[in-house]
């Protein structure tokens, strides 16, 4: 029999993130995966030709493949990042790289490969249960997930991922770049309510950020001058189709469905 791809690590503290995430809504636990397993997800995800660039206009979703980014010339680069800007000034705006991974356990268990391997690993019963533990979110039933790439210039605006019908308890954003600098940029921030950021979160590499849902956050626009491409898994803990919602829930309704 194959040993398991991925393994939770032993020095994952658990109770220190049950007590981070009843104090704040949130929790970053670092060691999340025993090292040899989130080793070997970054290089998947870095050696990987699949990626799409994906943008929205309003409530729209614009993908487009590495061909096409290839394809498009100087002038129409520009045209684009001009209008990604404007759009960010007063809106909901987000532009960086993803590779999806289907919900349905039928779709992910036909293909073979180290991220829906992942995606299937945090569904789990054993990686449910440990992620109820952290969360007190008894209801979580799955996760759905996605890898996202931010280069130069990428950024998600602030939002509060909670969109009527998605049955969402929590988010989470599993990082995976090796080495990171606050100055880059890609954070992930959490907004307060006075206009300042509450808190924010670097990516550091194996490390798991959680946090209650509705929760208005963004990701920082990754700097010019970043010396890497900020990789990560995200999505949402969510409940199965039927079942009851949580007491949690409430709040403001979100916009568009996005990824961290």
């Amino acid at each position: 029999m194959k040993p398991p791809l991925y393994r939770i690590s032993p020095k994952l503290d658990v109770e220190r993130a049950a007590r981070q995430f009843r104090r704040r809504g949130r929790a970053h636990i670092p060691h999340f995966l025993e090292a040899e397993g989130a080793e070997r997800l970054y290089r998947f995800l870095k050696g990987n030709g699949a990626w799409r660039l994906v943008i929205n206009q309003g409530d729209k979703l614009f993908e487009l493949d590495r061909a096409a980014q290839a394809a498009l010339d100087p002038k129409a680069r520009a045209a684009l990042d001009q209008a990604v800007h404007a759009a960010a000034r007063h809106g909901f705006q987000f532009r960086f790289e993803s590779i999806r991974v289907p919900d349905e356990e039928a779709e992910r268990a036909a293909r073979r490969d180290e991220l829906t391997a992942f995606a299937s690993f945090l569904s789990s019963p054993p990686t449910v249960a440990l992620l109820r533990r952290i969360t007190g979110r008894k209801a979580i039933g799955f996760a759905d997930a996605q890898a996202t790439a931010y280069g130069l210039g990428d950024f998600l605006t602030g939002h509060d991922d909670d969109i009527p019908g998605k049955d969402r308890e929590a988010a989470y954003v599993f990082n995976l770049t090796p080495l990171w600098k606050i100055e880059w940029g890609g954070l992930l921030a959490f907004h307060g309510s006075d206009g300042h950021v509450a808190e924010a979160f670097t990516p550091g590499f194996n490390a798991l950020n959680l946090f209650a849902v509705p929760q208005l956050h963004s990701v920082t626009m990754v700097s010019p001058f970043a010396a890497a491409r900020r990789y990560s898994v995200t999505g949402w803990l969510r409940r199965r189709s039927g079942d009851a919602a949580s007491a949690d829930e409430g709040g403001p309704r979100g916009q568009l469905e996005t990824r961290q």
